[in-house]
Order: structure tokens, then sequence, then C-alpha cells
């Protein structure tokens, strides 16, 4: 089954370099390589970097012109994903939190026909987390998950995790209404995640590595406050129905 690993990133520079080292090194010794592709989804970065990173590695590249959220690009690099008849979608991050050791991982399930949808937790036994700040830890690993649970339906251990794998296939349902511009952001990732869940799509979590790089690099684009309200309103509109 070919797969495409997807990287949104935006003004990364060496960390995504990192990655794309990392992920060269794994490919270049793993025999299933030339089924797996990479795709470098450039939100709108200010240097060329990510792009002559993607033409050193020999990686796809797709920019937006402006910077548009994670979330649209994510969904435009799906859309290429499924144009391009790939059968596994794999998203990971562009600042080297996540290990590309991992990938078979992510893969198995679908490829063995027992998932969908493979979400990556760090929190299941054989997961690992680094360092990370105190309400980080706490709403990553209880609230978040909680809520998402009751949301779902279904126990979740990591509802914030990026670093998942899906079959090409689900996203061509018309009832995940994708499209919609209040997932341009950091809505998109777990508003999939609960429709697959809801739609009746086989979803199973495994255990991933998530390290997030040294602060003097930059922990995370996400801001505190903003970029966790996008995230906790996905469940607040989807348990009240103001969002299909």
């Amino acid at each position: 089954m070919k797969t495409l690993v997807i990287i949104p990133a935006f003004n990364e520079n060496v960390k995504l370099d990192a990655v794309a080292q990392r992920i060269s090194r794994v490919l270049a010794r793993q025999k299933q390589s030339g089924s797996i592709d990479i795709l470098i989804m450039d939100d709108g970065s200010s240097s060329k970097d990510a792009e002559e990173i993607a033409r050193h590695h020999h990686f796809h590249y797709l920019r937006n012109r402006d910077r548009k959220g994670v979330g649209y690009s994510i969904r435009r690099a799906y859309q290429f994903g499924v144009n391009q008849n790939y059968d596994i979608l794999i998203t990971m991050a562009g600042n080297n939190k996540d290990n590309p050791e991992e990938f078979d991982r992510l893969i198995e399930p679908i490829t063995s026909d027992r998932a969908d949808f493979v979400q990556g937790s760090r929190f299941l036994p054989g997961g690992q987390f680094g360092n990370m700040p105190l309400y980080r830890l706490i709403t990553t690993r209880y609230v978040h998950p909680f809520l998402f649970s009751l949301v779902a339906g279904k126990r979740i251990t990591d509802s914030t995790n990026g670093f998942r794998a899906i079959r090409a296939s689900l996203l061509r349902d018309p009832k995940l209404q994708l499209d919609d511009p209040w997932l341009d952001h950091y809505e998109l990732e777990p508003y999939l995640f609960c429709k697959a869940i809801h739609l009746g799509y086989r979803v199973v979590e495994v255990p991933v590595t998530k390290i997030y790089p040294d602060k003097k690099l930059g922990y995370s684009k996400m801001k505190p406050i903003t970029g966790w309200w996008s995230i906790l309103r996905t469940l607040i509109f989807i348990g009240l129905k103001i969002k299909k």
C-alpha cells in the first residue's frame, strides 16, 4: 500500500531539516521505503528553507502563498494524497517531535485491515513523552482526553497528538465536511478524529514517542490561550451539536 507522510511546517527551518534527515535515514534502511513518500506542506514560511529541504531529500513540496493555518494546510495535503492515489496518509510534526522509526506502528493496523484511523498515543504503555510544561501535561494527558472521550463516546488516551495515520478512502466520505473554514486552524485534527469515531470507522490507538525540542529552538507554535481554545471549541461545537 502506498503511504504519504505529510509534514505541515511554518518557519521550522533547523528543526524541519532534522526531521528530514531522520526520515531519510529511516527510509534508506527499511525495505518498505519505496512505498513511503514524504510531503512538506509549507504554510507560507518567510524563507525558502522548507522548499530547499524538500528538494535536497527528494520530497514532495506544496506551499501556501500566505499563512492559512495548520488545518487548512493539512486539508490541502490530504487532498493531494487522495488525488495522487495514496492508500495511507500519515501526519507528523515539522518541529522534530515525532519519531519516523514508528511509521510502521501507525501503518500496520491499516495494512492488516484492523483499522481505518490510527491515533498515536504517547500515554499508552510503550509510548514516551519528554519534558512538557505542567499545564500542557495536565491538559494533554487528562483534561482534553477526558472531554474528547465524553463527546466521541470512546475512551481515548491521547486526543491532541497529530502523529496519526488514516486510510485515504475515509476522506472521500461526504459526511466529514472538512472544507468548512472554521477548521482552518487547530480545530481540524480533533474534529476529524471525533467524526471518524461517530461515523463508525475503526479507530485504534498505538504507542508512540513525542519528545518536544529544546525550548531555545522554539517549543511550539501553539499559543497557550488561543491555540487551546481552538482545540477545545471543537469538542464544544460537536458536543452541543453547533457543528456537525
